[in-house]
């Protein structure tokens, strides 16, 4: 028995449907706002405060890992129902919220650890939808591309205090934005240009001490569609630590558009 420990996005879907198909024992931990699982078997509505329940109902289903996916916003902590095990934690959590949403994870991580639950890779079930190094679409990044893109890598690196940055967009040269609080789509919003069009990259890595299991950079369509929408020609992954939905669709899209998709 595995535990699936779910946020929002599409990603958990798309584990569930091969955890189905290979007939894989499994309960979801629902830690969406929406209760997007709720209608799914074996699932489990549960405030993210209430560790003692998330840890009971592992515990009493036999389940020795669990597996993480999907965006899992940081709370309201005012107003999130607390267990006994909860108060206990919550100033832990509280403290890894201001290092971002991918922090809570981790410190849960670390929660669930102490508890001998073993975290297992997102990608476990899915290693198709992460992407190897290699160009995925008809255009290849010319020699000004380029330039933008070893730009934005070295913007990606050298960050330090913005340990929930994996994203940064480069335009001549010029950093444009880097990924706050407010996520990737935020980010392209703020780099629209009337001026500009097929100009720029944006490039998105994992964080500085990154753990590779959970809260891997996401692309999909709507992704490719905001770049295009902010005039950027192309997007780069680090291979084999990205998840890559909707490949098809993607490619196509990019192709349409004349846009890159390339990995490094």
């Amino acid at each position: 028995m595995i535990g699936l420990i779910f946020g929002e996005t599409n990603f958990p879907r798309e584990i569930l449907k091969k955890i189905k198909k290979r007939r894989i024992n499994h309960l979801i931990i629902d830690l969406t706002k929406t209760k997007i699982f709720k209608n799914y078997n074996h699932s489990f509505i549960v405030s993210i405060g209430q560790f003692g329940k998330i840890i009971r109902i592992l515990k009493e289903n036999k389940c020795k890992k669990v597996l993480f996916a999907g965006k899992v916003k940081k709370p309201r902590f005012s107003k999130l129902r607390l267990d006994l095990k909860g108060v206990y934690y919550m100033p832990r959590i509280i403290k890894s919220a201001k290092l971002g949403d991918a922090a809570i994870l981790k410190e849960i991580i670390k929660i669930l650890n102490k508890e001998r639950i073993r975290t297992i890779s997102s990608l476990s079930f899915n290693p198709e939808l992460t992407l190897k190094k290699g160009n995925y679409s008809k255009l290849k990044p010319n020699k000004e591309d380029k330039a933008d893109i070893i730009k934005a890598v070295k913007t990606l690196y050298r960050l330090g205090k913005y340990t929930y940055s994996q994203g940064a967009v480069v335009r001549n040269k010029k950093v444009i934005a880097i990924e706050g609080k407010g996520g990737t789509q935020k980010m392209l919003k703020r780099c629209k240009s009337k001026k500009f069009k097929n100009k720029g990259v944006l490039v998105k890595f994992p964080k500085k001490k990154q753990d590779l299991r959970i809260d891997l950079p996401t692309v999909g369509l709507k992704t490719l569609k905001q770049c295009k929408s902010a005039g950027l020609k192309g997007i780069v992954l680090k291979s084999k630590q990205n998840i890559f939905l909707e490949r098809k669709k993607c490619i196509s899209f990019a192709n349409k558009n004349k846009m890159f998709i390339t990995v490094k």
